[in-house]
């Protein structure tokens, strides 16, 4: 019965975006089964709406009941379980602290956070939020606004959190430009003392910047050769949130709500 089970299956999911619609002996000969069996199969598909005939072409396509399983299935779907998988593998290579933000108006909001078991550790808390000028995860943001936006926010005044914050505007300015060349960037000590960030932006699917991805850990385990391979593992790691982002067009603003 399960080698059945498993049979139909598979027969199911050859429907696909580039093979909808399949006849039941192309489908026999294209998984090597028999005509018979697969035809019942077919049929027990179709009876339970599944699967749909087209009276006349004998073809069959994918039927309603999947629609309503899919309706079901994202309205009790976290974005977050999408996502979460990555961070935690790039926590797991790194061995520093991973956080993923996003942009909301005029600041930065913390969605998700993953820290190492390290006994010194850089923690930040979800939900927390930070203007867009100072550190790596927040300019990483602000460096692919549109420029008004960008002098609306110096207008706002800089605030100097540390002696490391970039408290000028000509200098956050080239910063900006910067990041904007790299795709990414770094900081030390601006907005906690004694913690090096590495951060990049990520993008929604439509084309303008919606958060970041960031590593951060305490300077003194950051040697030149820790902040490259953290710089690798970074950079990985929006490739595949990037692709997450635009296969499930994934609204970071979404992150634990259902859909």
């Amino acid at each position: 019965m399960l080698k059945t089970l498993d049979q139909s299956l598979k027969l199911l999911q050859l429907f696909t975006k580039e093979k909808p619609e399949w006849g039941a002996r192309e489908l026999a000969k294209e998984v090597g089964l028999n005509h018979a069996n697969v035809f019942r199969v077919l049929s027990t598909f179709e009876a339970n709406r599944f699967l749909e005939k087209d009276p006349k072409t004998k073809k069959y396509s994918l039927g309603i009941r999947l629609w309503e399983l899919g309706l079901t299935m994202r309205e009790s779907f976290h974005v977050s379980r999408l996502i979460r998988p990555v961070l935690q593998r790039m926590m797991e290579e790194s061995g520093e602290s991973i956080f993923l933000t996003c942009l909301d108006e005029d600041e930065a909001l913390t969605l998700d956070a993953l820290e190492p078991d390290n006994v010194v550790k850089y923690s930040v808390s979800v939900g927390s939020r930070a203007p867009l000028f100072v550190g790596a995860s927040y300019r990483s943001i602000m460096a692919y606004l549109p420029q008004e936006k960008i002098e609306h926010i110096i207008l706002q005044g800089l605030r100097q959190y540390t002696k490391n914050t970039i408290a000028d505007p000509d200098k956050l300015r080239e910063e900006l430009v910067h990041i904007r060349e790299a795709g990414w960037a770094m900081s030390t000590g601006e907005y906690t003392p004694d913690v090096l960030a590495i951060a990049c932006p990520l993008f929604h699917y439509d084309g303008h910047v919606m958060g970041s991805l960031t590593i951060s850990g305490p300077i003194y385990r950051m040697s030149e050769e820790k902040k490259a391979e953290c710089l690798e593992i970074l950079m990985r790691g929006k490739r595949e949130v990037d692709e997450i982002i635009q296969n499930y067009r994934v609204d970071l603003s979404r992150y634990y709500l259902f859909g």
